[in-house]
């Protein structure tokens, strides 16, 4: 069975804008544009300057002054400690004192085996040990006899006293007194809270719940009841208007300071592609084609009618000087000798045949003397 349209619940509202929205967004998009546009023309502005002070001061000053510290800090210091410091210490290691140590040890352990170890453990051997092992003896029956004697002194009289006498007298001791506390202490004490102590208890507690329950009553409707009214029909649905209130004015705001931050970049792009345009038709442009159409040709016919003629010029004049140089030099002092060419060595062979020796052959250190008479 479908419900009937009364016992539908209300209908949902269809999601959208308020009037208090469309009242605040215009204003405040318009007072935010105003204010936003200048800040963004100056950060634009101090961005571009700070990237071409940063690329063409600063990078490479920095690089400048990297390269001059390495230089002329680092590689002297680093040449000094490695000079002055690491090589004769290693050397003081390597040679003196490594050396030194091996030696002073193997002494050491030797000086220690022989004058120590060796005395230490023939006296160990020879003198402690024999004398622990009589002295553990004569211990431990002297302890013996001891712990028996302590027993016989302290203990056993101990133990039958508190045997034989104590424990019975107590026990009867206890007893007694368990009957003395029973009849005369608990009771009393049951009596006393059976027929006074309890029915007193009842009777205030029932008197404690009826002014607990009046003065509940009365907090009740003095003091709850007007204020769960109070922030129900005044408080909540006052604090529910002012945050949406505050609610669309926090979000129109930073809404409207996105759009115009974008509509002042859009703004500052268009302003400076504007300047450089100007700047580049009133200054690049006119000095450019001055350069290509003046300064280039001006150039080329002074390199080619003035400058090339010239250096032509001084160079004869420079082969010129060189050759009357030479001239007067050999005039006066000679021509220089020439050198002479070193003689070949001749590689030394053996007297006798003109090859190298072979099986079938004997060189004249071979032959035997001659026989005498």
């Amino acid at each position: 069975m479908e419900p009937t349209g009364s016992e539908r619940g209300p209908a949902r509202y269809e999601p959208g804008e308020g009037c208090v929205t469309a009242v605040v967004r215009v204003p405040v998009r318009i007072v935010v544009l105003v204010l936003v546009v200048p800040v963004r023309l100056v950060w634009d502005a101090l961005t571009a300057a700070g990237r071409a002070v940063h690329r063409t001061a600063l990078r490479p000053l920095g690089r400048g002054l990297a390269w001059l510290w390495l230089t002329l800090v680092v590689a002297p210091l680093r040449w000094l400690w490695r000079t002055l410091v690491v090589a004769p210490a290693a050397g003081l290691w390597r040679w003196v004192l490594a050396p030194a140590g091996r030696g002073i040890g193997a002494a050491v352990v030797w000086l220690v085996r022989y004058l120590v170890v060796v005395p230490a453990r023939w006296v160990h051997a020879y003198v402690l040990a024999p004398l622990g092992r009589g002295t553990a003896w004569l211990l431990r029956g002297l302890g013996v006899a001891l712990v028996w004697l302590g027993k016989a002194l302290f203990v056993w009289p101990w133990v039958a006293l508190w045997r034989y006498v104590l424990a019975p007298a107590g026990q009867g001791i206890g007893a007694a007194v368990r009957w003395l506390a029973r009849y005369l202490v608990v009771v009393p004490a049951q009596w006393l809270r059976t027929y006074v102590l309890a029915p007193l208890g009842r009777g205030l507690a029932w008197l404690v719940r009826g002014l607990g329950a009046v003065l509940g009553a009365l907090v009740r409707w003095i003091v709850v009841v007007p204020a769960v009214a109070l922030w129900r029909w005044v408080l909540a649905p006052g604090g529910r208007a002012l945050a949406a209130v505050v609610t669309v004015l926090v979000r129109e705001t930073g809404a409207a300071l996105g759009h115009c931050w974008r509509a002042a970049g859009i703004i500052s792009r268009a302003l400076g592609r504007f300047l450089a345009a100007v700047l580049r038709w009133t200054l690049v442009e006119p000095v450019r084609w001055v350069y290509r159409t003046v300064l280039t040709p001006v150039g080329h016919v002074i390199r080619d009618g003035l400058w090339r003629p010239v250096r032509q010029a001084l160079r004869t004049a420079r082969e010129t000087v060189r050759q009357t140089r030479r001239e007067i030099r050999r005039a006066l002092f000679g021509a220089p000798r020439e050198p002479v060419p070193a003689r070949a060595v001749v590689p030394r062979r053996e007297p006798g045949g003109s090859g190298a020796r072979t099986l079938g052959k004997t060189s004249g250190r071979d032959v035997p003397p001659p026989a005498r008479g």
